[in-house]
């Protein structure tokens, strides 16, 4: 009896592992300046420019007194701002400390300003402080290449949408790991809770030549409760002529 040696069948190929396909990276947003609004006072030439930037829901205005009364005191000339969002500057759904920061390095940039001093109350503070920290040389260059002209909406509303989406951001700060070599002046009131000792180690560790100081008597807005002692204290900080 013959038997016919049937073919082995050959065992199935086992199935192809395949790789997860990781999800696409989500798109950066693009930081893009806006062109601020802004009002200038002139000062004396010798002295460097001050530029007050304002806080949440105000605008320029808030520091026209203040800007007038460093005019007339002796300092260099003096802009005041309308941040994104606010008063007379364009709207935009992005409102971020780096984009605010990027409005303000864009104004400087247009006015061929150099250097300058910047002064802020609250959200201008921040945003002030960001765009200190922003300012080493490899960052500098990149900055500029955004530097772009936008066409914008001049609207005296504010842009509340915006706002609010981004509230929690104005509320907190952006994380730095390279400190600010320049010299600094925190000024607060005594009656103020926004800037505490707890705030000093991380003061002193991103602006390791800070000075902080507070007014006797004033609370959040000092420049409003203590005008006259505000005045002085700014005074003081600036560079002698």
């Amino acid at each position: 009896m013959m038997f016919r040696r049937l073919p082995r069948a050959r065992a199935p190929a086992p199935p192809e592992r395949r790789r997860p396909v990781p999800p696409p990276a989500p798109a950066r947003s693009v930081v893009t300046a806006v062109p601020l609004a802004h009002v200038e006072l002139g000062g004396r030439g010798d002295r460097p420019p001050l530029v007050l930037l304002h806080g949440l829901f105000g605008s320029h205005s808030n520091f026209q007194t203040v800007a007038k009364a460093l005019v007339r005191r002796g300092s260099g000339k003096v802009l005041t701002l309308d941040a994104r969002n606010h008063g007379s500057s364009p709207h935009s759904p992005l409102m971020t400390y780096e984009a605010m920061s990027l409005d303000v390095q864009h104004l400087l940039t247009r006015l061929g300003i150099t250097k300058c001093i910047l002064l802020g109350h609250s959200m201008g503070g921040k945003t002030a402080m960001t765009l200190a920290l922003q300012r080493l040389p490899q960052l500098r260059q990149f900055l500029l290449t955004n530097l772009v002209e936008v066409e914008g909406r001049y609207l005296w509303r504010m842009n509340l949408e915006a706002i609010s989406h981004h509230l929690a951001d104005m509320m907190d700060f952006p994380v730095f790991h390279k400190p600010y070599p320049g010299p600094a002046l925190f000024l607060g009131g005594s009656k103020s809770p926004y800037i505490s000792s707890k705030d000093y180690p991380e003061i002193q560790r991103l602006f390791p030549k800070a000075d902080v100081q507070y007014i006797e008597g004033a609370g959040h807005i000092v420049h409003q409760d203590k005008f006259e002692e505000f005045i002085t204290a700014v005074l003081n900080f600036l560079p002698p002529p």
